[in-house]
């Protein structure tokens, strides 16, 4: 799964850090949501649309493998 997570922090100029504070979660979950690395929650995923205003679609794109 792909995120516009870090695009869209950058935009609003916000650091790891204040992000992860208003999420409840630490830097290192923002770092490796950003890098791909790790898939939130349902819940966490909620968190951070409602936090941009947007929908969880709009931030996290799913990719199905081509087969």
């Amino acid at each position: 799964m792909k995120n516009r997570l870090e695009e869209l922090r950058k935009e609003r100029g916000i650091k790891q850090e204040e992000l992860a504070a208003e999420l409840e979660v630490s830097r290192q979950t923002i770092g490796s949501l950003e890098n791909g690395r790790y898939n939130p929650s349902i819940l966490l995923a909620f968190k951070i649309a409602r936090y941009f205003g947007m929908r969880i679609e709009e931030i996290f794109i799913y990719e199905e493998d081509a087969k």
